[in-house]
């Protein structure tokens, strides 16, 4: 062992306890090795920085841009609609569910698709009685799963494919994974569609400030436009869209008012409703039914061209100017360019427009504004923005322009009309374009902690490979399997992935592992594509712990789970994919290279 060799496995090691340890967070941890390996002369100055501007980078970071627009169109909400009046029960919901976010995670980043999906399984929770805990940890195992079908739907598969380009000087394509990872997938969902009895149905959600602040009703204004026409226009069909969760409180026709309106009474163009309930309900009222909301067609004030508009949630507080003011008297409008939209008042039914309700202290405002003036109007006003979080009220959703814009990037990969950088780049960019996603939303949408990651650990890692470290590994394991079938040294390096993943973060996991699974190969005149996909795979199959996967860890509040309850459905799943896993590797990817 060489010098170099011995201080690119010290830091290797060193990086890996940090990692294990805890202590501090991933990113940190790897920017800190990246310094190290610099300062000892592992990593060359010059190549420091090439993480920023490798491949893996910009695929991650664009896949996480496209999952968000697709998030904001709806169109999964939309086309599971149909479905959900015959998912009553947990044994029609947890397979429809976890299949849904399966199949969406083949197209798009896996925690991006369940994040998408995790509010139509809470919302079917609470209209049904479902346990949460029963639904939310098989979909984020079947979220893992769909990401190994394709090139983009989870990191490893990313990373490994660039490993390979290094190798052997071609990467994996978009669907060189497919073969493998839709027959675990298959595999996996119709475990999880019966084995979910194990999860315990007791757990209580984790309450957090965004869920207590969701909980708050708000009054709302909508108009049917002249040209509106909803065959089922009664007010009971307003609430039967909106599933009793938003209840029209006031019709206002030709200067009347109908308070409480009989359901059965129809709703005519022109008509101006006064609806109660919470954010989310009532956006998806507004949205489902083509109404108007009130205010929101006005022009908001801008100081720039570029400028964007907000929507966000604020609180009056006890030295607002608003106070014993409505907001046509305070004119918010032509004074500071914003637009109530909604109002909130613990106790309190409204029975008039909004715009003249006098305001207290404590009322809940949602207001839309110019993203550059509207944290000075609330400072102005004396308004408090709640928590950073902001609402959506019946916002213009490009529902088929996401789809349409990633159908057409996956074409593009797989006839390999050109590289799956820039397809992914180009779709983020085109539907950035198209509004299908603000500029601000994207920033949002890029897990910075991942790229950053991901972006130290690249020079990190190829000092194991550039200081011939891989190979000295290799040499090492090739002796204790030289003389063993080469399935069990498939199956022992899948197993090594398997074991780091939970701990090492899967990114960090695969940088490590996959040159050595290709070096170990070669030491044994094996192929090294096979050796490739179970580190892939290995790597991608966090089922044991919170932890090792943001999937995993998404779910754990909402579901209420404690750290074991993952290893009671995670533990069985993880042994089916191992022994699975390495024999339809070796059908697919041949053992041995003809």
């Amino acid at each position: 062992m060489t010098l170099q060799q011995g201080l690119a496995f010290g830091l290797i090691g060193l990086t890996i306890a940090a990692f294990i340890w805890g202590r501090f967070r991933y990113d940190v941890i790897a920017l800190c090795a990246l310094l190290a390996g610099v300062a000892v002369g592992v990593v060359p100055a010059k190549s420091a920085f090439d993480g920023l501007s490798n491949d893996i980078t910009i695929i991650i970071g664009a896949a996480l841009i496209v999952s968000a627009a697709f998030a904001k169109s709806g169109i999964v909400e939309a086309a599971l609609r149909p479905l959900i009046p015959y998912l009553k029960s947990e044994r029609s919901q947890v397979p429809v569910l976890t299949a849904a976010v399966t199949l969406l995670s083949t197209a798009t980043k896996n925690v991006g698709a369940l994040a998408i999906l995790m509010p139509v399984a809470l919302q079917l929770s609470r209209r049904t009685g479902s346990s949460p805990s029963r639904l939310l940890m098989p979909m984020a195992f079947g979220a893992m799963l769909g990401g190994i079908v394709t090139l983009v739907g989870t990191a490893p598969n990313i990373i490994v494919s660039q490993v390979r380009e290094e190798i052997l000087g071609k990467p994996f394509g978009m669907y060189d994974y497919t073969p493998v990872g839709l027959a675990l997938a298959v595999i996996g969902l119709v475990f999880l569609a019966f084995a979910y009895k194990i999860l315990p149905t007791d757990r209580a959600p984790t309450a957090n400030i965004d869920a207590a602040l969701a909980a708050n009703a708000y009054f709302t204004e909508v108009e049917a436009p002249e040209d509106w026409s909803l065959v089922k226009n009664r007010v009971a069909d307003l609430h039967a869209l909106a599933h009793g969760e938003a209840q029209v409180m006031l019709l206002l026709r030709k200067g009347r008012r109908r308070a409480r309106p009989h359901p059965n009474l129809k709703i005519l163009p022109g008509d101006v409703l006064l609806l109660q309930g919470e954010p989310q309900a009532l956006d998806e009222l507004i949205t489902r039914s083509k109404l108007r909301l009130m205010r929101s067609d006005r022009p908001v004030a801008m100081e720039e061209p570029t400028e964007e508009a907000r929507v966000v949630e604020a609180v009056v507080s006890a030295e607002s100017t608003l106070i014993g003011r409505s907001a046509q008297q305070s004119d918010l409008y032509g004074l500071h360019g914003i637009n109530l939209l909604a109002v909130s008042r613990s106790g309190y039914s409204l029975k008039q427009h909004i715009s003249r309700v006098r305001l207290r202290a404590g009322d809940m405002l949602v207001l839309q504004g110019g993203e550059r003036s509207l944290p000075g109007a609330l400072s102005t006003l004396g308004l408090l923005p709640l928590a950073e979080r902001e609402v959506r009220l019946g916002g213009i959703r490009h529902t088929l322009t996401p789809a349409l814009i990633l159908a057409a990037a996956m074409v593009l990969v797989a006839f390999q009309l050109v590289p799956v950088a820039i397809a992914f780049f180009g779709a983020a960019v085109l539907m950035i374009m198209a509004g299908s996603i603000r500029m601000r939303e994207a920033y949002a949408a890029i897990d910075g902690p991942l790229i950053v990651l991901i972006a130290a650990m690249i020079p990190v890692s190829e000092a194991i490979q550039t200081t011939g470290g891989a190979d000295l590994i290799g040499s090492w394991l090739s002796m204790i399997f030289r003389d063993q079938p080469p399935m069990i040294a498939l199956v022992s390096i899948m197993a090594v992935a398997m074991a780091a993943t939970p701990f090492l973060n899967n990114a960090a996991t695969v940088l490590i592992v996959a040159p050595v699974g290709a070096s170990l190969a070669g030491k044994l005149g094996l192929n090294p594509d096979p050796f490739l996909m179970a580190v892939a795979v290995g790597a991608a199959s966090d089922f044991l712990t919170p932890i090792g996967h943001q999937c995993n860890t998404l779910v754990m509040g909402p579901g209420g789970y404690k750290f074991g309850d993952y290893a009671k459905l995670g533990a069985p799943l993880t042994v089916l994919v191992l022994v699975l896993g390495a024999p339809l590797i070796a059908h697919f990817w041949p053992l041995v290279a003809h």
